[in-house]
């Protein structure tokens, strides 16, 4: 086949060059004077031979031993069309210059002699033998064609004829052992399907064989079916004459039952009278110790309005945290000796609801320890107004008095106004919100249940030391929460 592929787009654009009629080497058209004899020759010189047709693993070689010594080769003796495939990469520059190479080695003899002495001095003893013009009887005859084809010595077409020979003896003979290891797969394939069938049908014998065998036993069931089922129509009809007779026992059991039945309904009205004439009893003395309650809590209220009148006691206008409101500048003094035995530590949140179900119980809240905890992220006023609106809540419900201290050296002014039951105190300049709790909580008489909710741990020891219950801010939220 001719040494060129279709032409690369990847390449410069060259003028085309006829490969199938490619142009010989110019030696062969050289007429050589053996004789010695010198002087212009006469007649025509003749016309120079066809390129022979190459085998297509012989046109491969030949391209891939000159990509391989293009690089090699100054830039100067290098073709302009192949200086761009020389750059190439080495797997690129036989696959993508194949074109331009085939066209360059048969139309530039002096390119093609410049990749031959690269190609010879490279390929050993199998060049020069191939230069001599013969060839090693274990060479490759591929091999022996290319260089060949390059170095063109004295007989060079029969070797490339012999190699294609080759080639193709080689191709036939592949092609006889595919043909042959496909038949000898055929075979294996036959032999397996017979081996294949012979126990399928083994298996098909056993299988009828169980059939058969299988069928018999289907028929001896049947037998016992039938006369089981004989057996159970017997049976069956013994059933509903035992039916027939228990229907009849059921018949005059369910008269005796309806009778017992009427008989349980009339001692139950009974019972019911009973109960109506105990519940009448009962009644009557429950309303003997109502009675007797109602008098003794009487009594206690008049001996209570008696004391009163005793003691010349009028009802009084302030409360104790009153006077401390109007007194922030008080200093404070020594705290009375008051029972401790009534404060109590606790973070239980429903001990709130306990402390404020006591009788005039007194709650005083530290406002920012709370508000902060509770919903830091509003601004300050928005703080004191949340708060104060909850307790306004919890003393509408409890009717307790509530007490809410703020810090702040003086009184803030804008503020809404307080809901009935609650107290709003600032403190003032120089004084601190908890001075002003344990001043408040001073001021009240021994013996009132006072809360203080404050998570400070100073002001709750300080309280507790005065008698007053400490709780957590966490409790008053969690109470603000559910109201």
């Amino acid at each position: 086949m001719p040494l060129t592929e279709p032409y690369d787009d990847h390449l410069p654009q060259e003028d085309p060059v006829a490969l199938d009629g490619a142009l010989g080497n110019p030696d062969d058209n050289v007429v050589n004077d053996t004789s010695g004899a010198s002087g212009p020759t006469t007649g025509d010189v003749p016309a120079a031979e066809p390129e022979p047709t190459l085998p297509e693993p012989v046109r491969q070689r030949i391209v891939t031993l000159t990509a391989a010594v293009l690089p090699t080769l100054p830039t100067d003796e290098v073709p302009v069309p192949l200086r761009r495939v020389a750059k190439f990469a080495p797997n690129r520059r036989a696959r993508l210059g194949a074109p331009v190479i085939a066209a360059q080695l048969t139309a530039d003899p002096l390119f093609r002699q410049r990749v031959t002495a690269r190609v010879l001095a490279d390929a050993g003893d199998l060049g020069a033998a191939v230069v001599e013009g013969t060839a090693p009887a274990a060479a490759d005859p591929v091999e022996v064609a290319a260089l060949a084809y390059l170095a063109r010595p004295r007989g060079w077409r029969e070797l490339i004829d012999a190699s294609g020979a080759a080639v193709r003896a080689e191709a036939d003979s592949a092609v006889v052992a595919e043909l042959v290891r496909e038949a000898e797969q055929r075979a294996t394939r036959a032999e397996h399907d017979r081996a294949v069938a012979r126990v399928e049908a083994e298996k098909l014998r056993d299988e009828l064989a169980r059939v058969r065998e299988e069928l018999g036993q289907l028929r001896e069931e049947s037998r016992q079916v039938a006369r089981t089922l004989r057996e159970t129509q017997a049976r069956e009809r013994k059933a509903s004459e035992l039916l027939a007779t228990e229907r009849g026992r059921a018949a005059r059991a369910s008269a005796d039952v309806d009778a017992e039945l009427r008989r349980a309904r009339a001692r139950l009205a009974e019972a019911e009278a009973a109960a109506g004439v105990a519940r009448a009893s009962a009644k009557e003395a429950r309303s003997v110790d109502d009675a007797r309650l109602w008098l003794l809590l009487e009594t206690i209220g008049q001996a209570a309005v008696g004391l009163r009148r005793e003691l010349a006691l009028d009802p009084v206008d302030k409360l104790p945290a009153d006077f401390v409101a109007d007194a922030f500048a008080e200093q404070p003094g020594t705290a009375p000796a008051g029972p401790a035995a009534r404060a109590r530590d606790t973070d239980d949140p429903a001990r709130l609801d306990q402390l404020l179900a006591l009788p005039r119980a007194h709650l005083v809240v530290d406002g920012y320890n709370v508000t902060k905890r509770g919903f830091g992220e509003m601004s300050l006023e928005q703080q004191r107004k949340r708060l104060i609106t909850g307790l306004g809540g919890i003393a509408a419900q409890t009717g307790d008095e509530v007490t809410v201290v703020f810090d702040g050296a003086e009184r803030m002014h804008g503020l809404p106004p307080a809901p009935r039951g609650v107290r709003v105190l600032f403190s003032r300049k120089g004084e601190t919100a908890d001075e002003l709790i344990r001043r408040l909580v001073r001021a009240e008489p021994a013996g009132r249940p006072v809360v203080v909710v404050s998570s400070d741990r100073e002001v709750a020891d300080g309280v507790r030391r005065h008698g007053a219950y400490p709780l957590g801010a966490d409790s008053l939220l969690r109470r603000l929460a559910r109201s």
